[in-house]
């Protein structure tokens, strides 16, 4: 009998010790990327976890989808709540980089989260979002 007791006694405590991990809540963050110009390439789409990596052009998560649409969505899944930011560019081209003529003008569409950047890049302040629970955000190419 001390024995039954003892093991219903360990199994209780082990399913407390279990419920918080099965509780553990991670967010998913869906870019809308609107106004694609030409269906071809992919859109390169970086995801930032804090300023100094947005900076630093050092992302937590990277997305690579091929054009198929004038509207394209992506999602970053398994995120802890926070401020994130979004930096993309639209490769029509496949070579990995944003082709900008002589002066450094893209050729190529582009954008940021909270649909900065129209004179230049977006500072981490102006393109920055929380995310808490599951987050929805919309860029229109530039």
């Amino acid at each position: 009998m001390k024995l039954k007791t003892c093991l219903i006694s360990m199994g209780l405590s082990l399913s407390a010790l279990l419920t918080p991990l099965t509780m553990v809540h991670a967010a998913e963050v869906t870019v809308t990327v609107k106004d694609i110009k030409r269906l071809q390439g992919h859109l390169l789409v970086s995801l930032f976890a804090d300023k100094a990596s947005y900076d630093s052009n050092k992302p937590a998560a990277v997305s690579r989808i091929k054009v198929a649409n004038t509207e394209e969505v992506i999602t970053f899944a398994d995120l802890k709540d926070g401020e994130y930011a979004v930096k993309l560019i639209h490769d029509d081209n496949d070579n990995n980089r944003l082709d900008t003529n002589m002066l450094g003008i893209p050729k190529e569409g582009y954008g940021f989260s909270n649909n900065g950047g129209a004179f230049g890049p977006s500072p981490y302040e102006e393109a920055k979002f929380s995310v808490k629970d599951n987050t929805a955000i919309s860029i229109t190419l530039l």
